[in-house]
Parts: structure tokens; C-alpha cells; sequence
């Protein structure tokens, strides 16, 4: 759990449909009922949620694919997206569910060997009944390093290094960011979208 994150618990803005995390869609609901959303406990449907959207979701970067996704029912219907566009879906999935679930980042140098970062997209989700916020990445991983379904000690992909300039960015957010969707929803394929990203995030106010 991740206590740091500061934000006062408005469940119902955490359940709602939106253009991004468009969980009334039929194809997150019909999903989300094949996944278990009517018959699995909370935490098992969040653990069947998350893995799909890991497994069965491409990472765009990963796999070469050029198109650029952000709607969570075109992330699950196409089968691909970057990290931001499969953390849509696996929100869309959780608020599918009855589970509480919004959309927070990191700040991450974009590689080792370069200073310049890029803000990683990831899943809190709180389960009813709960202690708080539980962080999940969907994103996959490199062989080794694949982020797993962990209610207890966090199994993200990437740690953030303060000491190289990393951060967790405070927040749970019940919508996509401005900087992030706008980036998204601009781009014309995955190249352009690279330049895009933001490097950090403004607080939306």
C-alpha cells in the first residue's frame, strides 16, 4: 500500500465512466464479466484484471506497433498501447468490477545512459473493505523484471532512484492527466508520440 499517496477518498469520482476509462462500453463489460467481474472476490477479479491486460495487452515500444491508443476500449479491443494506454484499460477493467481505481505516475529517466525523462503510467486500486491504495503497473517488463499483481509489498516494474532524479508524482488520479491524454490524443503514431510525453507533470490544480 501506498500510504504516501495523499488524496482524500471521493469513491464515486473513482467508479465513474469517462472518455478515457469508458468502462460502460460493451467491450470493457463484456471483458470484464469473462474475466470474473459477477463471480471472483474483489481481489481476485483485481488479480485476473491485471494479469490480462499485462499478458494479452502489446506494449507498443516493446513490439514495434506504430498505432497510438488512450480510449480503454479501443486499448482492449486493438490489443495494444504504451504504458498510459494499458493502465486506462486495466482502470476501466477494476471500475468495471465495483473496485475503486484511479490512474497515478512516476517520473523515470528514460534510459541509463541519458538525463532526460518521461512520466510512466501506472494503476492504484482500493479494495472494498481495504487498507488504502494499492499501486499495480500493467505494463509488462523485460524478461526477469515483469511487474506482478501484489496487494502487499509493491512488484513494480521500475523502483523509481531519487538519486538519479527519479519520483513517485503525488496523487490518485480519478481522470487520465491533461499533459498525458493531450500527448496521446495528438500524436500520429508511436515515433511522434515519443517526443510528446511529458517529462514531468504539472499539478492539474
Amino acid at each position: 500500500m501506498l500510504s504516501s499517496i495523499a488524496q482524500p477518498w471521493n469513491l464515486p469520482a473513482y467508479l465513474q465512466s469517462d472518455e478515457v476509462v469508458d468502462h460502460e462500453s460493451p467491450a470493457v463489460r463484456r471483458l470484464a464479466t469473462t474475466l470474473g467481474a459477477d463471480r471472483l472476490p474483489a481481489h481476485e477479479y483485481a488479480e485476473s484484471a491485471f494479469t490480462y491486460v499485462r499478458d494479452r495487452i502489446a506494449h507498443s515500444d516493446d513490439t514495434g506497433d506504430p498505432r497510438v491508443t488512450w480510449r480503454a476500449s479501443e486499448v482492449l479491443t486493438l490489443a495494444t498501447g504504451i504504458c498510459h494506454a494499458k493502465a486506462h484499460a486495466l482502470c476501466a477493467l477494476l471500475r468495471a468490477g465495483g473496485i475503486p481505481a484511479g490512474l497515478c505516475y512516476q517520473r523515470l529517466r528514460r534510459s541509463d545512459g541519458e538525463p532526460a525523462t518521461v512520466v510512466h503510467g501506472l494503476v492504484a486500486l482500493a479494495l472494498p473493505g481495504g487498507d488504502g491504495w494499492h499501486r499495480q503497473d500493467p505494463r509488462g517488463g523485460e524478461p526477469g523484471r515483469a511487474a506482478r499483481f501484489s496487494l502487499a509489498a509493491e512488484r513494480l516494474v521500475w523502483p523509481v532512484r531519487p538519486a538519479l532524479g527519479e519520483a513517485d508524482l503525488p496523487g490518485v488520479h480519478a481522470t487520465a492527466h491533461p499533459q498525458v491524454l493531450t500527448a496521446l490524443r495528438t500524436a500520429r503514431d508511436r515515433t511522434e508520440l515519443g517526443g510528446l510525453l511529458p517529462a514531468d507533470l504539472a499539478d492539474p490544480g
